[in-house]
């Protein structure tokens, strides 16, 4: 059976010379290329087309989240293990979403970033026990429902504020410079968008939410 071919990416060259020290004592695994940078990183990954990257997240220049997302277009096969030091939520999130496959932290023994690059080979994702909880509790957090005024357009917006300052169809036209028929449309719009049913509850609408144009 070949070997896991695995490139490394770290911008610390102590870390890369310990990875590969370590993983070089691993049977089935092949350390094919270190990269200082997420450039080279790229770089290499298109030259040797691992099965494995070990990916730091936080590098000068072209970070881990890019770099991973650039390495997968040009080598979608390829299984990227982010190993790192994080675990805030603004580099947890993004990596996933581009496109990494497990994410470990630095802290981890030898032999579970060796079991980790063995699972990725076999298409097993393994996730930093605090990653997995993040991303649970991302997922389970409600989305909020857009509110109603929110898929009003632009134009429709202009008309609903003039309307919440009293101005007639004719006034919004000559205002907006726009015909009345044109008005009367945006109107029936905004009632349906809004879910009321005239241009008063429109009006009251427009002032609980602030969208009146005038102070409050």
């Amino acid at each position: 059976m070949n070997p896991i071919r695995v490139l490394l990416v770290d911008d610390h060259e102590m870390v890369r010379i310990g990875l590969a020290a370590v993983l070089g004592t691993e049977d089935g695994i092949e350390v094919v290329g270190e990269a200082g940078s997420g450039a080279e990183g790229v770089r290499l990954a298109a030259e040797y087309k691992p099965d494995v990257v070990l990916m730091d997240l936080v590098m000068e220049g072209m970070d881990g989240i890019e770099t991973t997302r650039r390495v997968l277009q040009q080598h979608p096969d390829c299984k990227v293990i982010v190993l790192t030091s994080f675990l805030d939520d603004e580099k947890v999130v993004p990596v996933i979403e581009a496109g990494a496959f497990s994410y470990l932290l630095k802290t981890s023994r030898a032999g579970e970033i060796a079991q980790a690059i063995r699972s990725a080979a076999k298409g097993q994702s393994v996730l930093e026990s605090q990653v997995a909880s993040k991303l649970m509790n991302r997922f389970r957090q409600p989305k909020e429902a857009p509110k109603p005024h929110e898929e009003l357009t632009d134009r429709e917006m202009e008309v609903l504020r003039l309307i919440a300052q009293g101005k007639s169809n004719q006034d919004v036209a000559d205002t907006l410079f726009i015909g009345v028929k044109t008005v009367k449309f945006h109107v029936t719009n905004i009632l349906a968008k809004l879910g009321v049913e005239d241009r008063t509850q429109a009006a009251i609408y427009a002032f609980k939410h602030g969208l009146s144009g005038e102070e409050q």
